[in-house]
């Protein structure tokens, strides 16, 4: 039995508290109080609009007075015209252009206003992921977020549209309608139309709440499709290694069934909507032209009232078919954005405080006192580890997987913050700094560098954006791939692909050092950097990470013990304690666990040899 899931957060979306939230945050984006041009833009278009409706109403009256004239039955004030036939009819179609010159016009003069909020608001929400912690990222799917920002930031422009230019004017176009009817004809022309239209934004309103449900449905099970797609796609070689393009297309088929039916659903529910709809107003159309019929057979009426009354029930037909579209699209555009505004709401897990100042690092040292951690309060993973890392010196961090050797380097990078004691860089605690000091001052070669789908130029620039190309270059040298950049076919301009995946994973890594050597920080943290490389590249780089160690603060975060031999000091973690402490040689003659792990590690390297 298939079972479709519905988030809290799309749930939540149908809930007036939660539609006036989106429309409250929507509003500032429309009056700004510090940009005078919006607000002209925004009363400029307020204004050409009035002149529509004005316009708008106006028209079938002219068309009255040319039927009556044709007919020979003009009245007084179509005589107070003067314009005869032919000058109505012109006057009529110069009208209706006009009509629709406004509108276009309108459209023209707001269009500035709402793509600003659009770009604006996807800059603020593409900022604030990058805002969001490390915890949060790991455990959402990257192809449903893009698509949740996709339609949240697509939904803005229109629904500024609706704030503006929908049901306020609507209403006042309605009202005079109902106002002519009522003067020129009798209180049952307006009796007849009022029923009409209350009969038909009740309709329209109901079911288009029903179909909200589906819709929310049906975006669910799009965003399911899309994430499986875009999981499967990045994964690709996994998928091809386990011989699995079967499996995923089924899992895909799967999704995109459960999309299917509910945009089915969708699509029915829409076609019973479209046809109520016109029961309503034809039924309303009808009525009213049976008793402007009577009006003319027994002489009340003229046959130009006639055609009027028939004109202005087409006149309210099309802003009532606009009402339906538009109330269904501002649910829609409701439901997009109250989830974007979610993401927007979600707090970050680090922060910097309100009275941060940057971090001054002047000799580097890094020092963790009696550091307490845990991804998961169950499952503790660093427990009272304190460590001291000499201004201009290396330590190595070796031990078993899950022993808290990576853990210690998000919490100096401040991905987390530590549940107890705390780490400080010159005895600046690095919860009291503003995290882009702390970053700016830190260079990271991870186990696992993954470049941009962009140059190789582009990828190690990314130190430091503002270097010059032979500084670029400098760092390429280095870092020991240089002649390999200049042996491709473009150079410094080739494409690395997605991930940089066209890369093997020692010139992907290769690329990593060279872009952190361009950043140039004080202090370094290595994690397992040379771990994809082979032996002869291994130990170039090891060269080049030496001299480039010279004067910086450097943790290594090892699994190859022969990496590390010549660190000043080496520390053994496991089970998130610190076992053992001391340079290679002091932990060698211990006889403990470090002399376990070298003696182990030796002996595979000879069994491999």
């Amino acid at each position: 039995m298939r079972k479709s899931v519905v988030s809290d957060a799309r749930v939540s979306a149908a809930n007036p508290s939660s539609n006036m939230r989106t429309v409250r945050k929507v509003m500032p984006y429309l009056w700004p109080d510090d940009l005078p041009w919006v607000k002209q833009r925004v009363v400029i278009s307020l204004l050409l609009l009035l002149a529509a409706k004005l316009i708008a109403v106006g028209t079938p009256l002219l068309y009255k007075a040319a039927v009556d004239t044709l007919a020979g039955e003009s009245t007084s004030a179509d005589l107070m015209l003067g314009l005869g036939a032919i000058g109505l009819t012109v006057a009529y179609g110069m009208a209706r252009l006009m009509t629709v010159g406004f509108q276009q016009l309108r459209d023209v003069v707001f269009a500035k206003v709402g793509q600003r909020a659009l770009r604006m608001l996807a800059l603020e929400t593409f900022q604030h992921i990058h805002r969001l912690s490390m915890r949060y990222h790991i455990t959402r799917k990257t192809g449903g977020l893009s698509r949740i920002i996709e339609r949240g930031v697509k939904g803005v422009d229109f629904l500024l549209r609706f704030l503006l230019f929908s049901i306020g004017p609507l209403v006042l176009e309605l009202l005079l309608i109902a106002v002519v009817l009522f003067f020129l004809f009798d209180i049952w022309y307006l009796a007849v139309v009022v029923v009409t239209i209350s009969a038909y934004v009740w309709f329209t309103f109901a079911v288009t709440e029903w179909r909200v449900k589906i819709r929310k449905v049906m975006n669910d099970q799009d965003t399911d499709a899309n994430q499986k797609a875009i999981d499967s796609l990045l994964n690709f070689e996994t998928v091809k290694y386990f011989g699995a393009e079967k499996r995923e297309a089924e899992r895909y088929d799967g999704a995109m069934e459960r999309y299917v039916d509910a945009a089915l659903k969708t699509n029915y529910s829409l076609a019973f909507l479209n046809f109520g709809q016109s029961l309503f107003i034809t039924a309303g159309l009808v009525v009213v032209m049976v008793l402007a019929a009577i009006g003319v057979g027994n002489g009340q009426l003229t046959v130009g009232d006639f055609v009027m009354v028939n004109a202005y029930m087409i006149q309210i037909t099309m802003p009532l078919n606009f009402l339906g579209t538009v109330y269904r699209e501002i649910r829609q555009a409701l439901i997009d954005m109250a989830d974007m505004f979610d993401l927007l709401e979600q707090p970050a897990e680090v922060t910097d405080k309100p009275d941060a100042a940057a971090l001054k690092v002047t000799g580097g040292e890094v020092v963790l006192d009696n550091v307490y951690f845990g991804y998961d309060k169950e499952r503790p993973i660093l427990e009272g580890v304190s460590l001291t890392v000499p201004a201009g010196r290396s330590v190595a961090i070796v031990g078993p997987s899950g022993s808290g050797k990576s853990t210690i380097g998000r919490l100096l990078f401040r991905f987390y913050d530590v549940t107890g004691g705390s780490l400080r860089i010159d005895g600046q605690d690095v919860r009291d700094v503003t995290q882009e000091s702390l970053h700016d001052n830190i260079g990271v070669v991870p186990q696992d560098t993954v470049l941009f789908n962009d140059t190789v130029l582009y990828n190690i620039a990314y130190g430091r954006p503002a270097a010059s190309r032979a500084e670029i270059e400098s760092a390429a040298k280095s870092a020991k791939i240089h002649d390999f950049i200049v042996s491709l076919p473009e150079g410094y301009e080739t494409k690395v692909g997605e991930r940089g995946l066209k890369l093997s994973g020692g010139e992907k890594q290769r690329v990593g050092i060279a872009r952190t050597l361009l950043k140039n920080p004080p202090i370094l943290l290595l994690d397992e950097a040379t771990s994809a490389l082979d032996s002869q590249t291994e130990r170039d780089i090891q060269d080049s990470l030496r001299e480039m160690s010279e004067g910086r603060t450097v943790i290594t975060i090892a699994h190859r013990l022969s990496t590390i031999a010549d660190a000043d000091e080496i520390v053994v973690l496991e089970n998130g304690r610190l076992l053992e402490r001391g340079r290679h040689e002091e932990l060698l003659a211990k006889g403990g666990r470090y002399t376990a792990m070298w003696q182990r590690q030796s002996s595979e390297e000879e069994e491999a040899a």
